[in-house]
């Protein structure tokens, strides 16, 4: 308690050097956390986002020619037709497991009173496997709805909200009114922020009824197995890119004329990317930390020196060296843990407030929404962790001095300004 006593006088008769050593402890700590909780924010969004679709599956979609070819010229549309999703199911066996097809339109849902103006999407059964959507009651798209051209709808919560404010969840079962036909409501999932949400049918009842004029078939998508690697996947697109160009007339080379997303490499690029943040944060949050360590280690050497008098007294009236180093590394140790700890709390709140802020927010890109920022905290055990690097850092900064302090001859240290 004596010892305790010591260190607060000490601390109120020299409040700048304090306070400086204190900043620069809690400031290291403040920033560290600060970038890190920040960094986690962009990387779990992006996470929750490559997530949200399958990696081992593509999406085709059809573009405009960028050559001329064969006496045709550049910048025609490329629409996706039938017999592309034929060449994807039967000359591509030795990778592709399932293929389905998207078909959108729009039209007006009629629920009584209430109507709204949505997009729907005809797919496939296999449509939720490659693009996940969390489905709250009821079910999704069948083979059944497929293969009996079924009239029924999958909504999203806020689609069936607007149409049934009083109970949306009631509408499972009902029929509403899409255009002048009745479908069944079979299903309710979650909408996305981050993605497109359209209401979703059977892709034969859609085509059947709103493109059964045209041979075109919007989407294709497949899942895939066995290209395992960057280069396999760079040579199937390669590949199946020119087959399909082949079927519009379009010049082998063409990338403009086929779009294909892939999920493989897409997920590849998000690793590498989260990687690269990941190093980088750590190395400037390390280099913050180590800052404000060298800072503590000036301002303890500092100490050390004006107080040289001070502890030639001590040693004369017959203290022992290692009260001296004790006193040292005491105050040492409370000031770095002290402020450390301030510097931990002012960090997580900073979290907590990105959290509550840009934690929330979507953007706008044009095609859809997206969540730049998700949960921007650090774990405790990380914000525990850092606070106990600068403690250690600080103690060992005022090690070395004090060390020197407590070997100094009495007659050295009273002859010292």
């Amino acid at each position: 308690m004596e010892l305790l006593n010591e260190i607060w006088q000490t601390a109120k008769r020299n409040k700048l050097r304090t306070g400086l050593t204190g900043f620069a402890v809690a400031w290291g700590i403040f920033m560290i956390i600060v970038l890190l909780g920040a960094g986690n924010g962009l990387i779990n969004a992006s996470l929750k986002q490559s997530g949200q679709i399958l990696s081992n599956s593509m999406e085709v979609f059809g573009g405009r020619t960028s050559k001329p070819y064969n006496g045709l010229p550049e910048g025609r549309r490329i629409n996706l037709q039938t017999q592309d999703v034929t060449t994807t199911e039967t000359q591509f066996k030795k990778n592709i497991d399932e293929v389905g097809a998207t078909f959108w339109t729009s039209a007006t849902v009629t629920n009584g009173e209430e109507y709204m103006s949505m997009e729907i999407a005809g797919v496939h059964p296999i449509h939720t496997k490659i693009s996940k959507r969390d489905l709250l009651y009821g079910r999704f798209i069948n083979d059944l709805d497929l293969q009996g051209k079924r009239k029924v709808l999958v909504l999203t919560d806020k689609q069936a909200k607007e149409l049934e404010p009083k109970d949306y969840k009631s509408l499972l079962g009902r029929y509403v009114k899409v255009g002048d036909f009745a479908f069944k409501v079979v299903g309710i999932y979650k909408d996305r922020e981050d993605g497109e949400n359209p209401a979703f049918s059977a892709y034969s009842t859609i085509k059947g009824i709103y493109g059964a004029n045209t041979d075109e078939v919007g989407r294709i998508e497949f899942t895939f197995h066995g290209l395992l690697t960057e280069k396999a996947n760079e040579a199937f697109e390669k590949a199946y890119r020119r087959q399909l160009n082949a079927n519009h007339q379009a010049h082998p080379e063409d990338e403009s004329a086929i779009w294909i997303w892939n999920g493989y490499t897409q997920s590849v690029q998000m690793e590498t990317g989260i990687a690269i943040i990941r190093t980088f944060l750590w190395v400037v949050g390390l280099f913050t930390l180590l800052s404000g360590i060298v800072g503590v280690s000036n301002i303890m050497l500092i100490t050390v020196k004006e107080r040289t008098h001070e502890f030639g007294i001590r040693k004369a009236i017959g203290a022992k060296p290692w009260s001296i180093l004790k006193l040292i590394i005491v105050e040492s140790v409370i000031i770095t843990t002290f402020f450390g700890y301030i510097g931990m709390l002012l960090g997580i709140g900073a979290n907590e407030y990105m959290d509550a802020t840009l934690g929330h927010e979507t953007i706008d890109t044009g095609l859809f929404q997206t969540t730049m920022f998700l949960d921007p905290t650090v774990g405790l055990d990380v914000c525990i962790e850092a606070t106990m690097v600068m403690v250690i850092a600080g103690t060992i900064a005022g090690l070395i001095p004090a060390y020197k302090a407590s070997r100094i001859r009495p007659i050295e240290a009273l002859r010292a300004d």
